[in-house]
This record gives structure tokens, sequence and C-alpha cells, in this order.
């Protein structure tokens, strides 16, 4: 293992960043080559408020920093750019856009004060801190007069704009933005400057409940929260793609703030289901009306509800969270000062709401379950005439929707054409959903390639289908692909590079393959069609994983199952998990420094061998592993990869890290999760971890964007909810995870396919078509899916992951998770799991603290459960694997547990 050096990941950074922005540097080059039009050089003047210092441009009072008082070097918006980024076109936040139209007409006008920027006409206004007419920054002939200011509220920072019609006839506002230009921007800073000084930003689009978070990257310090203040509700969120700052891999882009839409939706977005109705609006003739936001900080990422609450915000909760599996009755807890006077669903029969008894503490508690697969909305009138959206996924019930997975993998997947020139077959292969065929070439060789995560992902996830709902017809065919293309093809099974994983099976040597192997229509000449030999190199360390997960599962399956697994026994399968993991340390050491997806499987395989004594091998393994842990240890931010910035790794960092006891490392690297990884009541953006690169290399829809339930959400959800179950009181912890965990499997299709993940866009608003990197996500579901019974001081017993129902002294919970092997009893602090058998009802008495187990019939592959319990928990039955064996029956049977 290499010794590693603090140099080599800020070289890495800054090399990355510098190859895979070359034509964003092209256009920072056009952007400076463009007259500065801000009017930097008329100064700048300085506010402060009980809360911010607020820095505005004198020429165009737009925003040049905004900073917390306490900390005045910090900076939330991309103030160290504003020299480059004051050119026409390049959004500050202080700016708005719009559309109008006479409401008699078709054609709609868009404006902008970003295009043509000219300095504002500033003025006095009562109550203001700063104050302009715009007139001067946008189009002559406008038939508004719009005045921005800025002004304190509360301590709060108010950013207002009022619009005021001048003509004699009535005019229709189809669309108005506010651009949320904070500094996301990551370009040229190393990961510790990253996440001292850049933020990420996630939106809830809740109309007049919305908010938008702004966290620092660290994870660590005061929330900006952005809130509908005055005619703002969070209807939509449109990322700017005018604007010129360069996206790419360290820079997402950005977006604003819609509270009118329709001139979109009927436009660029038409035949799109938004998240909320599109709307307008029309201001009559001399009247005047006010748009404003306000500005406001929360103490932490984990008091955001409190500060919304205290700022007369509506607040939801919900238990499990809003991907809802039909055979789950759902808890939705409101909070807000005015009662609700409505409820409605769109479309409608979606869902079925009921309302339950309040809890002692102010909720609102309505039981939603969910009737129809799809996406719905919940909408909420309250009393005051404010409006809530809350946007649901309905998804089957998890065992059924884990089934139709695994049935759509096997068959419409399952590549057996033993003529292939690639030797592909037998295998479960990339799939275009769109039009319903198997990928066999693709620019991007990995994609047909069945390696990296592009490609990969469809046989990763047909393998951890099978660890968590084995199906004997598809082991068989998953034992197949393992045994004739996995090791001696994807892998090399002899030589130099034995073990090694190569980058891809197929590859584009034309001049070595028969006369019409290549599809003419597809562009070759890219970068990623690698030919023969780059394809062979086993140097990408990403792609191990992968393999050793397909191997740990097959030795999980015969080890604890029966008559599934034939081929080879279970500990060659657990041999060449072990063998597989080292070489990639052997073989791909460079990026094997860095934290990988899926590296928690290491984790399980290191437990497996010292559960069967095997000593050698464990110690090893773990010496490997503890190199690797060492060196992020000495690490402010251990959170490269090939990418400069990640939220791949860290999954396998916390692992980590938590087990060899870098508490501290283990800390920050969970801050870091929940920086990117927020709750709110949306399903899109619940436990989302943040990914916007990887349309790029594993989507069908190519492009930067942020991805909703990309395989950061299932990955993530392993760290997060083992914290919690560490920190069983921070109920915050479990929503992400929660949220992170179902949304890993919210993108599965009614008909079973497993899409790489959904696009964000509004002009899409659609799962990508293509499989690409699924497996990853799904991995997380598999190895993560486990159950909740929790009881929290403010909404009562919860479940999450099952049903729940109380009488007397009993709390029964019937599980609800396709596997079924892993519960949690919070009030308890009791984590129980099973390698073998299936709960299907967990009972605690509140009274005894005693829980009882039923456990499911036995079937034709599992004659015995193996349960896993902690220490001061004993039973009767003989000890295997540290593991209790239980003998199952032909029904259920009752497992009593006290302490």
């Amino acid at each position: 293992m290499n010794n590693y050096k603090n140099t080599i990941k800020s070289f890495l950074f800054v090399f990355l960043c510098a190859a895979s922005t070359v034509n964003a540097q092209g256009y920072w080059d056009k952007i400076t080559a463009k007259d500065s039009t801000l009017g930097l050089e008329q100064g700048f003047e300085t506010y402060e408020t009980t809360q911010f210092i607020l820095k505005l441009v004198k020429a165009s009072q737009t925003v040049a920093a905004l900073s917390p008082k306490e900390n005045p070097d910090f900076d939330f918006t991309p103030g160290d750019r504003l020299a480059i980024r004051s050119r026409d076109s390049l959004y500050q936040l202080g700016d708005v856009n719009f559309r109008i139209r006479n409401a008699d007409s078709e054609a709609w006008k868009l404006y902008s004060t970003a295009y043509q920027r000219k300095p504002v006409k500033a003025f006095t206004k009562a109550g203001a801190l700063a104050a302009a007419d715009l007139a001067a920054t946008l189009p002559e002939g406008l038939p508004l007069e719009i005045i921005r200011y800025y002004k304190v509220e509360d301590g709060d920072l108010i950013l207002a704009f009022d619009f005021k019609n001048t003509t004699d006839h009535k005019i229709e506002l189809g669309a108005l933005g506010i651009p949320m230009i904070f500094n996301n921007i990551l370009e040229g800073n190393s990961l510790e400057k990253a996440h001292a000084k850049n933020v990420f930003f996630d939106p809830y689009i809740g109309e007049d409940a919305g908010y938008l978070e702004v966290k620092k990257l660290d994870g660590k310090g005061k929330v900006l929260l952005v809130l509908p203040e005055e005619n703002m509700p969070f209807e939509a969120y449109r990322p700017l793609l005018d604007d010129l700052t360069p996206r790419s891999i360290v820079f997402e882009g950005y977006h604003e703030w819609m509270s009118l839409s329709k001139a979109y939706a009927t436009n660029e977005w038409e035949g799109v289901n938004q998240w909320n109705t599109p709307t307008s609006t029309v201001l009559n003739p001399e009247e005047t009306r006010t748009f404003s936001i306000r500005l406001t900080l929360s103490p932490s990422i984990q008091q955001v509800s409190e500060t919304l609450t205290e700022q007369e915000i509506p607040v939801a909760v919900s238990a499990p969270g809003y991907v809802l599996p039909q055979d789950v009755k759902a808890k939705l807890f409101l909070k807000y000062k005015a009662a609700v006077a409505s409820v409605s669903i769109e479309p409608k029969g979606l869902l079925s709401v009921e309302k339950l008894e309040n809890t002692k503490t102010g909720y609102i508690v309505y039981e939603v379950t969910g009737n129809q697969w799809g996406r719905a909305r919940l909408n909420l009138t309250y009393t005051d005439g404010k409006t809530q959206t809350i946007n649901y996924k309905v998804i089957k019930a998890e065992e059924e929707l884990v089934s139709d997975f695994g049935e759509f993998l096997y068959e419409k997947q399952w590549f057996d054409d033993d003529t292939d020139v690639f030797n592909r077959a037998p295998s479960l292969i990339s799939y275009d959903y769109e039009n319903k065929r198997q990928v066999t070439q693709d620019s991007r060789a990995w994609i047909a390639g069945l390696s990296d995560e592009g490609g990969a992902g469809s046989w990763l996830g047909g393998a951890m289908k099978e660890l968590i709902q084995p199906d004997q017809e598809q082991v068989a065919k998953l034992e197949d692909f393992v045994n004739q293309t996995v090791w001696g093809v994807l892998q090399n099974n002899e030589g130099e590079h034995k073990y090694g994983v190569r980058k891809s099976v197929f590859y584009y040597e034309p001049e070595e393959m028969p006369a019409g192997t290549y599809n003419d229509t597809i562009n070759w000449k890219t970068w990623a069609a690698w030919n023969k030999e780059g394809a062979a190199d086993p140097g990408r360390s990403y792609n191990y994983p992968h393999v050793v997960a397909a191997y740990w599962t097959l030795y999980r399956l015969s080890r604890y199952h029966q008559n599934l697994v034939t081929q080879k026994d279970w500990k060659w399968y657990l041999e060449q998990a072990y063998e597989t993991t080292l070489a990639m340390v052997n073989h791909a050491p460079y990026y094997a420094q860095f934290g990988q997806m899926e590296g928690s499987v290491f984790l399980y395989v290191l437990e497996d061998l010292k559960r069967e004594n095997l000593e050698e091998e464990a110690t090893v393994l773990e010496a490997e592993m503890k190199k690797r842990t060492d060196h992020w240890e000495s690490l402010a931010y251990p959170f490269g990869s090939e990418m400069p910035w990640d939220s791949t790794g860290q999954e396998e960092v916390y692992m980590w890290s938590d087990y060899f006891g870098y508490d501290a490392k283990a800390a920050v690297t969970l801050n870091a999760i929940l920086a990117y990884m927020p709750t709110m009541p949306h399903w899109a953006y619940n436990g989302n971890a943040r990914r916007y690169w990887d349309f790029l290399y594993g989507g069908k829809l190519s492009r930067v964007e942020r991805q909703i339930h990309h395989y950061g959400s299932g990955l993530n959800a392993i760290p997060v909810l083992d914290a919690y179950r560490e920190n069983p009181e921070d109920l915050h912890l479990l929503k992400v995870g929660y949220g992170g965990l179902l949304g890993s499997v919210a993108n599965i299709t009614k008909d079973g396919f497993g899409a790489a993940a959904f696009h964000s866009w509004p002009s899409t608003l659609d799962i990508d078509y293509l499989s690409g990197d699924y497996g990853s996500n799904f991995y997380g579901y598999a190895v993560n899916s486990s159950a909740y019974l929790v009881k929290d001081e403010d909404l009562g017993y919860l479940a999450f992951g099952g049903n729940l129902s109380e009488s007397k002294n009993e709390l029964s919970m019937q599980l609800t998770t396709a596997a079924k092997n892993a519960v949690f009893i919070q009030p308890l602090k009791l984590w129980i799991t099973l390698d073998a058998g299936k709960v299907e009802t967990v009972i605690y008495n509140t009274k005894t603290k005693e829980v009882i187990l039923k456990l499911a019939a036995k079937d034709v592959y599992t004659s015995d459960a193996y349960l896993n319990l902690p220490e001061g928990y004993k039973l009767k039955y003989n000890q295997v694997r540290g593991a209790y064996k239980i003998p199952l029956k032909n029904k259920a049977i009752s497992i009593t547990l006290k302490p």
C-alpha cells in the first residue's frame, strides 16, 4: 500500500478540476473578454443588521457579499468571484426575471435585470436600507415600474420588489423568479477550502411553506434560510441555463425561486407534470404589488424546523417519509399557528388522508396511505389563506417492488448471446427503457461493458436483489454470470493482474474486430470510447466493490440457505471476495486511497471472515483497511475521488472510521453528509444526497443537473442510519437516513425497471431512461433495509418500515420492508438482525420491556433463522457464527427477548 501524502489529494483535486473544466476555462476566457457592467469601480455600500453584514454594489445595488455577523469572513454568495462575474448575463443576488403580456395577448415577453446592466437609480425609501428604480437596467418601453429595496424586519433581511402597472390596461405576469445566487462554485478550491467557504442549497418547493436552506459544506455553523414573505410562494425551481458561469463537475449551476411559472409551463415545460400548479397573476392599471423574500439564520441544520416555526412557516414531518409504499400507513404531522381549512389530492384518488388525534405538543396529525402507484400532491390550505403542498411518490409494497425489479432484470436485461464478440454473455446488461432494448453499444465504453458504475449497475442490482429476496432460477443465472463472465472475462483469473477488474469488457478497436461490429450511427471519436488496452486497465478502484458485492452475496446465500447456490461452495465465494478486495489495493492503489461507493461491503467481508474463523485472511484485510483509514484520519476532509468533490466516498470513510474508533473523523464525515442530504416535505429532496454530474457518465439524457435519488441517496443512508442507531435520540438522523433509504427505490418503475435517477429540471421531471449506475443505489437499499420502532418526545410512537398498532402496554409493528431482516427498537436501543429468516411482526411491551419476534415460516431455501442480538440478550438456541440458529417451522413462531 502506498505511503500517502496530503499533497497527493490536493494535486488530484486541482489536476482534475483543470482537466474536467478545459471547456469551462474557455467559457471564463470568453466572459472576461466582455466588459464589466456591474459598476464595481463605483464602490460598495455595507450595512449591518443583528444577523447579517450586507454588502451591495453601489451602482447596481445587487449583493456583493452576505455574511453572518458573527463570522464576517464567511460569505454565502460567490463574492470572491465578483470581479469575473461582473458581466452581463451573470446573475447576482438581487436580480429578478419575469415574463409579461397584455391580458388579451398570447405572446409572453421576457425581461431580466441581468441581461444589459446599467447603473440603477438609487433613492431613499422609508424603512429601507437601500432602494432603487430598476428601469435603467431593463429595456426601454417596459410597461411596469419596478422598485427593488432591502429592509430589516425583526432582525431578518427582506429583499423586495414593487411591481407597478403604469398603463391603462391589465398586464398578466406569467413568470416571476428571484435568482438564488449562493457560493456553490467549487472550481479551483481544495477540499479544505471548499468545506470552509462553499455552500450547498436545497429547495422545499412547497408554496407558502416552501423554503431554501443554504449550508456550508462542512455541515457546521448557521444555516441561511430563504423564506416566502409577500406574494412569493415557492411554486417552481428553474435552472438558470442562461447564466454564463460554466456548469461542470465543479459547478452544478444556479436556480431561481419562482412564485409564478405559467409562462414556462405553457411553453418550455409544456406537457410536464410540475411539482405545483403553474400560475400567473394580473396587475390592474396603476396597481402596485410587492413580491418579497425573507432571509434569516437557523442555528444549525438540525434546528431548521424550529426556526421555521418561529418564522410562522408551516412545518410538516412524515413517518416514514414521502416515498410511500402502498401497504404503509404513514403519519403526517403539521405544525402551524392556523388550522387546516381544506385538504385535496392531485391526482384524485392516489392518496387517502384521514385526520387523527392531535399530539400534546400542538401538531395536527393525519394518516396518509398510497392507493395507486405514481406521483401525488397533497394540497393544504390554512384558515389564514396560506397554502402548502407536499409531494409524495407512491410505490408498490417494498416486497412486491423488489420482486418486480428482479423479474425485469433477469428477464428483460438478461443477455445470453453466446456469439457476442466481447464475451459478455451470460450477463445482466444495461437497458434503454425508452426504446425497450438492451444496450450492447455506447460511445461510453463502460455502459455496454459491464464495468464502472454505469455498466455494472444492472448486474450489481441483480446480485443485491438476491441477497434480500432470493429466487432459485435467478440465483442460478447469477452464478452463471459470476463464474463465466466475471471470473475470467471482467476479472483476470491468472497472470500478473490476477483478480484485477477491467474498466470495461466492451471497447472500440475497429481494426481488430469483424466488419460491422460497431454501429456507425454512434460517435466513437470521444475519450470515453476506450480502446482494448484502455478497457483492460485494472487501475480504477471503483470497479472492485461491485465484484466483491457479487461474490459476497453468493457467499451469504450459500452459507445461510439451502439449495440456492450450487456451482461453488461458500468458502470459494468468500475467498474471491477477500482476494478481490486485496486486488483493489494492489492493482489500483492510487484511487484506492479514496472512499469507494459500496465500500461498506469490505467491512461486511471482514466481519464474515472473522465469523468463519479465517483469522489469517481477516488479519491481512483489516491491516490493509487500517492503512487506508489512517490516511483518512490524517486529512481534514478525506472525501476526494476521481472527481474534485464527491458524495461517494463518505459511506466507506464513515464506516471504517467508526470501526477503528476514529470518532472525530466519523463525525466530520457525518456532518458533511448532512450538509448535502436534507430532510424536507418533498419525496424528491427528502434524503436526496447531492449528485449532479453522473447523468454525463451513466445517463441517457446527458447533462449537468441535480439528480433526484441517484445512488448517493442509498449509499449515504448507510452511515446516517448507522449513526442514528448510535444516537437514537436524534430523530433528524432517522428522517434523513430513511429518506435516502426509500429514495433509493423511488425510481423503480411500475414494471420493475431501475432507473439511474430522476431529472429535477422542470422541463423534464421524469426518470432517466438508462439503467446506468442504479445498482449502487439498490446496494444501499439491500444492505440497509430495516425497520424502526421509535418513541419521540413530540410525536409519540412512530414506525419506519412497518405499521404500528397500540394496545394498553403493547406496541405491535408489522414489518413492511422487503428484507424483513432487521429492526431497531429505539426505546431499548436494541438492534436485531437476521442472516436468514424474516421478522413478520415485532411486539414491544412498554412496561416489562420484553420484545416478541414473530418469525416467518420456513421455505424451501430457508429452514433456520440466524438471529443476531447485542450483549445482554441470550436465547436457549445454539450460536453459529455468532448468531442464534433457530429452527423454523411450517408456521410462524414467536421468540421472546428479555434484557
